[in-house]
């Protein structure tokens, strides 16, 4: 461009100028999914694009995060206020609101290879538009696609005197795309590189620490220190706690987990930290729950249910609150290192990071991996790690403390004797995770920005083409991520193994595939990992109830050959390495109890199964109820809540939440229940409980037939859910009633 790379502007409108005038009136943008999106500057771009319709502006991204406003006037009342709060300060994308009135220009088209679960299910145009890419394949169709434009928000901080940029929640794609932009643009090609600074997003290390040269032009001032997008955690139910159990036996101390955003991920760290923190009540539930008893080969091989003396490695595209969780409860903990004999050691059980053996310089001599007569080289090795105490010197063969010269030369005896008095305590530059992105609530990120630099080095930021796969340093890569779990979620699970994940029979796109084909692959490259699928057992209610387990399905995300462990909230299908019989009878064992039977049959007619085959006793009783059952009593410990981690709802938006989901349910589940229970409330006067839930709808004094209507649905809604009846002195109190319900 025409101005020195990394050029701080002000000024959105000049960038854009810059920007057209370099690159052409023909543009293919592309911007990071999630959090890390320019905002002013996309808003600006498209402005522009909307005002000229000789700009031609193709949008390459994914998962756009969006304010949520409702569709219905009821969901408007609730979700209004609860948006107003939560996201006061975080500006919208203009194009995404013209897109969802049906007003995008038309010379501008959106293309996402992610979306939220479900955010494009009802738009043609979106769902025209989807990219059916892998995550590692992002930047690569991006470019087949035409990109000439790159833009990102980054966060910035004085480091030795000079202004550093970390990619900070966005390394995932835009490490490889900035290096793959400018190589294109040394063979002639005309490209925009931007970045647009919030002093707001975490600084975080690892490879995200850039120059201010990476970027073209850096948007930087007051202006772009808004808020940061902060999605309020979903409610965890009861079932979700119930996979999060029987999943948390399958995680071996000392060893390597990854686990995404939402209920489910919430779930499992809840499982693990019940597990770490109150082992007895973890081991209480264990027995009652049978989990051990069925499956105590699978979990005696691959599992574990003591306490994580060595503590988890996170390895995970998603750097959610879910790690942060596991961070503060010192589960999180076990740290690796960018050095394959280093990590070998430390495997082995020879080298603890906290603690440096005294021939640790020994053991690396005979491990070549520093040579005997020690040169540079090994010497800035030693030091980096903290394997030789910081303030040492090299010079012409000799390592100097304070004046004293100790020989580099280790054939000799009592050199190596000598420089042990030159050992540091514990090793240096070891991290704790090693994530793609992140994005989670305003907590989240207040926990980052509040640790020290040291801390918060811990916690690594790199490219999907490194944290997704094994390839480029496949040694290094597998010693890190030892008996490593990836945990993944999926919709459909058919009863051969298959997985349908991000997408309908009908060709519809619920999200996309994202990394999950990357982390089976993985799973099954690493001779001591396993992959561990989630699926809910059923959808829907009343009616509308359907299994999530199905004898077949029209799309599939991860094919059978792929298969390996299929979790549900009434328990574990162990499916790898089995004939397809031993498959599908594990698959039933875990299904809803009201389907298992249609399914067997299926399976029976189609000669997949022994015609004689019957579902044992022991997994006829797979009901909601028996989940219920189970786990409710153990609220009363404070475990198995609605949002284990908190939440910034109201003790009143989560029992209006609740509520209004069951209203939901039953709509489409169970009409004619819900048509009579609110004809009956228009009999009855307004329970005078529900004021302060009427009052945050503003329905209090309905000035209107319909207002009224929804008045007495509201109230239909509250008592269907059992927050109507008044506490007695033995019994908790509403808030406490709705911990276990699902909230919108």
């Amino acid at each position: 461009m025409n101005q020195k790379p990394g050029t701080i502007y002000d000024d959105a409108k000049k960038c854009v100028d810059q920007v057209i005038n370099y690159v052409g009136k023909d543009i293919t943008f592309c911007m990071s999914l999630a959090l890390g999106k320019p905002i002013i500057f996309m808003n600006e771009l498209y402005r522009r694009a909307k005002e000229d319709p000789e700009i031609k502006l193709k949008i390459i991204t994914a998962l756009t995060l969006e304010k949520p406003k409702g569709h219905s006037n009821l969901e408007k009342r609730f979700l209004g206020p609860l948006s107003d709060r939560v996201f006061e300060g975080v500006p919208e994308f203009d194009f995404m609101l013209d897109f969802r009135a049906g007003k995008l220009s038309k010379n501008v088209e959106v293309l996402e290879f992610f979306c939220k679960a479900g955010g494009y299910l009802s738009s043609p145009e979106a769902q025209q538009n989807h990219l059916a890419t892998n995550y590692t394949h992002a930047t690569r169709d991006a470019i087949a696609l035409g990109a000439n434009v790159f833009g990102q928000l980054v966060g910035y901080q004085e480091i030795d005197g000079k202004t550093m940029y970390s990619m900070s929640c966005n390394t995932d794609v835009c490490l490889e795309a900035v290096k793959v932009l400018k190589e294109l643009r040394a063979k002639g090609k005309k490209v925009a590189i931007i970045g647009e600074a919030n002093k707001k997003m975490p600084f975080m290390y690892g490879d995200a620490v850039v120059e201010a040269d990476t970027y073209d032009i850096i948007l930087q001032g007051p202006q772009y220190d808004y808020e940061l997008f902060c999605p309020p955690k979903d409610p965890v139910a009861l079932p979700d706690h119930m996979i999060g159990i029987n999943v948390s036996t399958l995680i071996k101390d000392g060893g390597t987990i990854q686990v995404g955003i939402g209920a489910l991920g919430d779930a499992i760290v809840a499982g693990l930290i019940m597990r770490n923190e109150h082992n007895d009540l973890y081991q209480d539930i264990l027995e009652k729950a049978g989990i051990f008893k069925r499956y105590k080969k699978l979990i005696t091989e691959w599992g574990d249910t003591g306490t994580f003396k060595k503590g988890l490695y996170g390895s995970s595209e998603m750097f959610v609150d879910a790690f942060m969780q596991m961070y503060k409860s010192k589960i999180l903990k076990r740290k690796v290192f960018n050095s394959a004999p280093l990590m070998k050691l430390i495997n082995e059980g020879k080298l603890e990071p906290d603690n440096i053996p005294a021939d640790i310089i020994d053991q690396l001599i005979k491990m070549k991996a520093i040579h005997s007569k020690l040169n540079e080289e090994d010497f800035v090795f030693l030091t980096d790690y903290g394997i030789l105490k910081k303030g040492l010197s090299y010079e012409s063969g000799a390592i100097i403390d304070e004046g004293t010269k100790y020989s580099a030369d280790m054939n000799d005896e009592r050199n190596l004797m000598e420089i042990r008095k030159l050992l540091g305590k514990e090793l240096l530059g070891g991290q704790v995770i090693l994530g793609a992105f992140f994005v989670g609530p305003k907590a989240f990120y207040r926990a980052l920005n509040d640790m020290s630099e040291e801390e918060r080095k811990l916690f690594g930021m790199s490219g999907v083409e490194k944290v997704n796969q094994l390839y480029g340093d496949e040694e290094l890569r597998s010693l890190q991520r030892k008996d490593a779990r990836f945990v993944n979620t999926g919709m459909v699970a058919t009863v051969l193994g298959s997985i349908a994940s991000d997408q309908l029979e009908d060709g519809r796109v619920i999200s996309g595939i994202g990394g999950q084909y990357n982390f089976v692959a993985m799973g099954h490259a690493l001779a001591d990992a396993r992959v561990i699928m989630m699926v809910k057992s059923t959808k829907g209610s009343g009616k509308s109830l359907k299994s999530n387990i199905v004898f077949s399905y029209g799309h599939c995300s991860i094919p059978k050959h792929l298969r390996d462990i299929i979790v549900t909230e009434y328990g574990i299908a162990d499916v790898r390495s089995k004939p397809e019989k031993q498959v599908i009878a594990e698959l039933i064992n875990v299904a809803d109890s009201r389907f298992q039977n249609q399914l067997l049959d299926r399976a029976k007619k189609a000669g997949k199964i022994p015609q004689d085959y019957e579902i044992p006793q022991e997994y006829r009783n797979n009901t909601p109820e028996k989940i219920t059952a189970l786990l409710k009593p153990y609220q009363a410990h404070g475990v198995f809540q609605p949002f284990p981690f908190g939440t910034d709802l109201t003790d009143t938006e989560i029992a209006l939440g609740g509520a209004l989901k069951g209203l939901k349910k039953l709509s489409s589940g169970n009409r004619l229940k819900m048509a009579t229970g609110l004809l009956q409330e228009f009999f009855r006067p307004i329970p005078e409980s529900t004021h302060h839930y009427m009052e945050r709808l503003d329905l209090l004094k309905p000035s209107s037939m319909q207002e009224r209507i929804l008045q007495k649905l509201v109230v239909f809604a509250l008592r269907n859910n059992n927050l109507l009846k008044k506490p007695s002195l033995n019994q908790k109190p509403v808030l406490d009633q709705v911990r276990d319900k699902h909230s919108l």
